[in-house]
Formats: structure tokens, C-alpha cells, sequence
């Protein structure tokens, strides 16, 4: 037990070992020094602004990893998060400016409104692979370029905002105060931590938290997450066992877009306050998806991963700042999925042949000493 639980924690270490190790001959080659960027990373990296935006960058991380490990613990692929996620904030954020509601059910309102738009557009998926065998991976990519054209041609047509009302870009009717997330700087003030005026720590952090209770209870405290487990597992053996895999292909695929339909609404329920091209990232799905391998599909685990990838992601204003190169960020990142994949396959085959030694050993152990052939019994 503790021999696997070493090569566990061995894995991630040596993995983003590794990547260092990449990175910094990178760096060499490109006739920059390692040291310097290390310094920027020491100095800076920890700076209350950096945490911030390390938060606020984690929390859709996470979520969009989340969503992703719901597929994979089903041994789905699912890479429309990135469509999924468009649509629903789309139409989350349309709802949520026509109605006015108070705001301990507005802000529900929103979020419940982007998990069901989430959720029924990754059924389609779900539904073409249960029904028509439809590999997942080729109708969730097809789905995101309908995705970013639907939602396009949805927000022109009949979603945006009168002209005039935002000279900027077009985008839906900003959401009353009621439906937004309030700023976590007045509470971190209260406990004693002071912020500069210009950060801003969004409650959205939040809201990635609860999504990871919601997911280690639903995929490890009940009898639909153990089916989904053992689907993903051997799908013969949970159908042997009563379970229809039809159904929960289906169900997996709903659960993963819900999640995954959370994902764009950091800024849409934040400063931001609507829906437009600039307040909707793109680009955090298929994120997810490298988050989720980094964190095993383990909530702790995608929770590390989501805070590695945005620390990175929020050292690139810093190594700008000093004429570093800040593209070593997206190196390292790349190099450290890459490695951390490579590395637990490592650990998997060492522990399978760790445990065949193990049973060859006892089973020799327990074998009786050979004591000839047996003497005949004559019938009575």
C-alpha cells in the first residue's frame, strides 16, 4: 500500500520535474537565463495580485475540468465544453436580464438556466452515441462549430441589446445587481486581508468549490456515480449486473454538459455583468481537458491542476513586464500535461507488474510441496 501510494506521488513530481528540466534548456537555447525567470516567478509570482488572478482564473478551470472528468470516469470523451459552455452562458445571460428577481433566487435562476441549456446540448451527443453509435469525440467537435454559429447568429437576431445601449460590442442586456456575484474583497476584509483598490477577487471561486462537493458526492457517495465507475470500468460487467449502458451514456453526457455549462459565467454574473464575444472566453474547454488529465479526474487533484495551469497563465504579464518571454508559460504547460500522462502510464505498468510479482509470490508460498501421485481408490 504504501509502495503504491509512493509511485502515486512520485508520478506529479517527477513529471513537472521534467518539465522544468524542458523548459529551462528551452530557455537556454533561446539565449535567455532560467535564473531570471525563476526570479520573475519567486518576486512576482506571489504578489496579491497574482494570487487574485490565479483565483479568479482557477474557478472555470476547475469547472471546465470537472465537467470533463465526468465524461472520462464513463470513458467518454467530451470535447464540446467549449460549445457547451457558449451556448449556455448565452442563453443564462439572456434570462437572467429579463427577469427581476430578488437575489437569493436570481442568482440561481441564472446558474440553473445555464446547467439545463448545457446539459440538453451535450444529450445530443450523448443520445447519437447511445442510439447510432456516433463516436462522442466527432459529434461533440461538430457540435462546437454549430455552437459558435447558433450562438452568434442568436445574439444578433434576437438577443442583443437595443443599438445604442453599448457602443462597445454587441451583447445582451446587462443582468440587474441581483444576479450578479458579488466582489470577495469586502469579506477578505473583514478577516484582515487587504487588497490594492484595482483587485478584485470574484465569488465565482466559490461556485467552482461547490461544483467539486457536488461532483466527489454524485461520482463517489451514490449508487448512480458507482454505476457510472463501474460503466467506465467494464461496461460488460455493470451490464451483467442490471445496469443499462444506453442510459447511462446518455445520463453521463448530461451530467458533464450541466457541469460544463457553468463554465462561461465568470464574467457574465461578474463586472462584466452580460453576454458578448469579449466577456465569454474561449479556449477554457478544451483547457479542461489537460486540467483533467493533470488531476486525475480527482476533485483535489483537478483543484491542483486548475491552480497550476492559472499560475502560469497569470506569470505571462509579469515576464512581459521584465522582456522575458512569456510564451515558456504555454511551453511548460504543454510539457507538464505531456509528462504527467506519460508519467502515470509509467506507474501504472510498474504497479501491474509489482502486483503479478506479489501474486506469483504468495501463490508459490501457498502451494503444497509436491507429494507424488496421488494413490488409486479402487471402486466399492
Amino acid at each position: 500500500m504504501k509502495g503504491r501510494l509512493g509511485l502515486q506521488l512520485a508520478a506529479p513530481v517527477l513529471a513537472v520535474g521534467f518539465a522544468l528540466l524542458v523548459s529551462a534548456l528551452i530557455l537556454l537555447k533561446a539565449g535567455y537565463s532560467p535564473l531570471d525567470v525563476l526570479d520573475v516567478i519567486v518576486s512576482d509570482g506571489f504578489k496579491r495580485e497574482r494570487i487574485a488572478d490565479t483565483l479568479n482564473r482557477a474557478g472555470p478551470y476547475y469547472i471546465s475540468g470537472v465537467a470533463v472528468a465526468v465524461g472520462f470516469k464513463m470513458n467518454l470523451f467530451n470535447i464540446g465544453v467549449e460549445g457547451q459552455y457558449k451556448v449556455a452562458a448565452l442563453f443564462a445571460a439572456w434570462a437572467g436580464a429579463s427577469v427581476t428577481l430578488p437575489a437569493a433566487i436570481h442568482v440561481p435562476f441564472i446558474l440553473l438556466v445555464a446547467m439545463v441549456v448545457g446539459g440538453l446540448w451535450s444529450a445530443i451527443a450523448g443520445i447519437l452515441r447511445a442510439t447510432r453509435g456516433v463516436s462522442e469525440v466527432i459529434s461533440t467537435i461538430m457540435l462546437n462549430s454549430i455552437s459558435f454559429g447558433l450562438s452568434s447568429y442568436l445574439l444578433n437576431r434576437y438577443f442583443a441589446a437595443p443599438r445604442g445601449e453599448f457602443a462597445e460590442t454587441v451583447g445582451t442586456v446587462r443582468i440587474a445587481k441581483s444576479g450578479r456575484l458579488p466582489s470577495l474583497n469586502g469579506p477578505l476584509e473583514l478577516i484582515g486581508i487587504h487588497l490594492p483598490g484595482s483587485v478584485r477577487i470574484q465569488s465565482f471561486i466559490l461556485v467552482a468549490a461547490l461544483v467539486g462537493v457536488a461532483y466527489y458526492v454524485l461520482l463517489f457517495r451514490t449508487r448512480f456515480g458507482f454505476d457510472l465507475r463501474a460503466s467506465g470500468s467494464n461496461a460488460e460487467a455493470a451490464e451483467a449486473s442490471g445496469v443499462n449502458p444506453r442510459r447511462m451514456v446518455v445520463q453521463a453526457m448530461i451530467v458533464s454538459g450541466a457541469i460544463a455549462g457553468l463554465v462561461g459565467l465568470n464574467n457574465v454574473m461578474g463586472e462584466a455583468g452580460r453576454y458578448t464575444d469579449v466577456s465569454v472566453v474561449r479556449g477554457l474547454g478544451f483547457t479542461g481537458i489537460a486540467v483533467a488529465l493533470l488531476g486525475r479526474n480527482h476533485p483535489v487533484g483537478i483543484a491542483a491542476g486548475a491552480l497550476l495551469w492559472s499560475f502560469m497563465d497569470a506569470l505571462q504579464v509579469p515576464l512581459s513586464n521584465n522582456e522575458l518571454p512569456k510564451q515558456i508559460t504555454a511551453i511548460l504547460q504543454g510539457v507538464t500535461v505531456m509528462s504527467v500522462v506519460i508519467a502515470y502510464e509509467i506507474v501504472r505498468r510498474v504497479g501491474l507488474r509489482r502486483d503479478a510479482a506479489v501474486l506469483r509470490r504468495d501463490g508459490h508460498e501457498a502451494a503444497p510441496p509436491h507429494a507424488g501421485p496421488a494413490a488409486e481408490v479402487a471402486p466399492a
